[in-house]
């Protein structure tokens, strides 16, 4: 098992609500880029902002943003 949960976000989908970065602030931010969703900076992957990867203390709040995202844009995986 990876110390290491993977997140990505279908960025194009977002609706700027907010929910994720109110339930888990350590992983989510709004971008500066028109307001979209982002992972926060240091657990972005190759400077995508629309894919992370976090340590696995951080799935129970990735977790809680992904299933209360009102579009079903956040995926959570195993980093591999």
């Amino acid at each position: 098992m990876s110390d290491k949960i993977k997140v990505t976000i279908d960025r194009d989908e977002c609706i700027l609500c907010g929910a994720c970065w109110a339930d888990c602030p350590e992983v989510f931010e709004e971008g500066s880029d028109a307001g979209l969703s982002q992972v926060v900076l240091a657990y972005q992957v190759g400077g995508d902002s629309a894919v992370g990867e976090v340590p696995v203390d951080l799935e129970d709040c990735v977790t809680t943003a992904a299933e209360g995202c009102p579009v079903g844009i956040i995926h959570v995986g195993d980093a591999g």
